[in-house]
């Protein structure tokens, strides 16, 4: 099975313990958000995926091996981490070609993910003369070149422009939905929203969540109900009787904490009262992030109140 399985792993340097005691597990067939503050241990977990750190402890296996186990790993796993790492003095074609023939890779795979990448025309020119868009889009294209089952990428939106982020995430939700197994590490969150199935959570080196998205959300968020009516009078009234407070919104309408629009419906229509709007909301990802992390940030700001957002 073309999974991610990571096991009771532990990694220290010196006295500090970047990642303790982690298990989670990342299977096919979605795409798996990556999550944590920073200093929370993602980018060391990734190098212990690739085998480009040795672990003080537990293991870290694709595919149910070792990384480094792998003949030809770019026909396994693709991934980047660094968009940076490209050698500067040479053509994004050769860069490409030098992988390819490394891991006895047919060359029509490097015009093939050039294009898949946007960067034909520019497949001749050096990569010192890249944007950080075009190098992400390049390092991209280098995990795609085995055709791999397994695809690690870290914060793949890094430098692109509008359109090349919406092409990202169209990438990811595709390889996803062919089955293969998509870990995907980013601190934006509302782009994350856009394109995850499932979220992992680190907050000091520790596992803090493994879910589905929409039941984390759903877990660090409580309903609230925000609505517009004629008489709010006899609606803040109503919902005292039943232990509910009706709340003024900034935008002119109300909310209510703590019930949903099918009860506030109902007792509206008790008492006769006129509804001209009426939705639940709930938190963003964002918000049930920053519920989950504040004590966990290594780095964090005097907390500020955050508002809902309107459901779509």
């Amino acid at each position: 099975m073309t999974s991610i399985d990571v096991q009771q792993l532990t990694k220290e340097y010196g006295t500090r313990r970047a990642v303790d005691d982690l298990t989670f597990h990342v299977g096919p067939g979605r795409v798996t958000g990556f999550l944590g503050p920073n200093g929370a241990g993602k980018s060391t977990t990734m190098r212990l995926v690739l085998g480009l750190d040795r672990p003080t402890s537990g293991t870290a296996t694709v595919g149910g091996r070792p990384y480094a186990s792998y003949d030809e790993p770019l026909r396994q796993v693709g991934a980047l981490l660094d968009a940076q790492a490209a050698h500067g003095s040479r053509t994004a074609r050769n860069h490409l070609l030098a992988l390819a023939v490394g891991n006895r890779l047919p060359r029509r795979r490097v015009d093939e993910v050039l294009e898949e990448a946007g960067l034909t025309a520019v497949a001749d020119k050096r990569i010192k003369t890249f944007s950080l868009g075009m190098r992400q889009r390049l390092g991209i294209a280098a995990a795609l070149l085995g055709d791999p089952a397994v695809v690690l990428l870290d914060e793949p939106s890094n430098g692109l422009d509008p359109e090349g982020i919406i092409w990202i995430r169209e990438l990811m939700r595709g390889l996803a939905r062919e089955g293969r197994t998509v870990l995907v590490s980013s601190h934006l969150m509302n782009e994350t929203a856009t394109f995850a199935d499932h979220l992992v959570v680190l907050g000091r080196g520790r596992l803090l969540a493994d879910t589905p998205m929409r039941d984390f959300i759903t877990a660090h968020s409580s309903p609230r109900v925000r609505l517009r009516t004629t008489d709010p009078a006899r609606l803040r009234a109503a919902l005292a009787r039943r232990g509910h407070e009706l709340a003024a919104a900034d935008d002119g309408r109300w909310t209510v904490d703590g019930t949903t629009a099918g009860d506030i419906g109902a007792l509206a229509a008790r008492e006769g009262v006129p509804l001209l709007e009426l939705a639940d909301e709930e938190a963003s990802l964002e918000q049930a992030y920053l519920a989950l992390t504040a004590e966990d940030a290594e780095f964090a700001a005097a907390p500020q109140p955050l508002p809902h957002t309107q459901e779509a």
